[in-house]
């Protein structure tokens, strides 16, 4: 695949998307959201875990508000390039690390958000900055949000637009994870392989039973539990991982 607005590779089952407009803080335009879609979408099962990291000194600064079509037809722009890039990232099929290197903003604050690990630099922030241009949050983040920080932490964050510091959002589990700048770096490698070495049909299903337990009552949530162990139960990765425990050494997933 050949991209223009962001660098993609793979690397001992590590993909790693860069979004690659620095001199623009990343900001998201109609091709950048396509290549990143299509990165997602067409991963090989080679894949065991994705990293979406920004170049520069930010992680992405939102739309691109210079891209003309985009911001013309905001509800088009909404409902034919961001659900799809959303979509990609949510039933991607194993773990989407975002590292926040810096800021991340509007709907580059969402993006990052809504991937499964949030690991930011200590120097990043987060901000809801729609309201600073007279819209509202879009891709995603009124339903992500609320659901991270509850109503009061959502509220502020959208009304009042301020910039939330990283090590902020992880003490308010809006993210997994700040790290001292210097630490970054090695700290998004170390948990991109540890989720890369790790049970992928599992991860998967607990992806599954995450998202549809928003929505469950308990008797549903309990019955799928049920249904998704049951099928893990019969994985070739749970009988590695059961023989990898009795002989005390690590275990060897395949993600089957």
């Amino acid at each position: 695949m050949s991209f223009e607005t962001i660098q993609f590779s793979i690397r001992d089952g590590i993909a790693t998307i860069i979004l690659n407009r620095p001199d623009l803080m990343n900001a998201l335009n109609t091709r950048m959201r396509a290549e990143i879609t299509q990165a997602l979408t067409g991963l090989g099962d080679d894949v065991r875990c994705v990293v979406l990291t920004g170049s520069g000194r930010a992680f992405c600064s939102g739309q691109d508000l210079t891209d003309t079509n985009s911001v013309t037809d905001i509800e088009g722009t909404l409902r034919d390039e961001y659900e799809p890039m959303l979509r990609a990232i949510v039933d991607c099929p194993v773990p989407v690390i975002a590292a926040v290197n810096g800021t991340a903003a509007g709907a580059g604050a969402n993006l990052a958000l809504c991937c499964d690990v949030v690991i930011a630099a200590e120097s990043a922030s987060f901000i809801e900055a729609f309201t600073r241009i007279g819209l509202i949050p879009d891709a995603g983040g009124t339903w992500f949000i609320p659901r991270l920080v509850g109503h009061a932490r959502a509220m502020g964050m959208m009304l009042m637009a301020d910039a939330i510091p990283a090590q902020k959002a992880a003490d308010w589990g809006l993210i997994w994870q700040a790290l001292p700048d210097d630490q970054f770096a090695k700290g998004v490698v170390e948990t991109a392989r540890k989720l890369a070495d790790g049970p992928t049909s599992a991860y998967r299903a607990v992806r599954k039973l995450v998202a549809e337990s928003m929505d469950n009552d308990l008797d549903d949530q309990l019955k799928l539990e049920a249904k998704l162990q049951g099928q893990a139960g019969r994985s070739s990765d749970f009988s590695e991982g059961v023989q990898a425990f009795l002989q005390k050494r690590p275990a060897k997933f395949t993600g089957r």
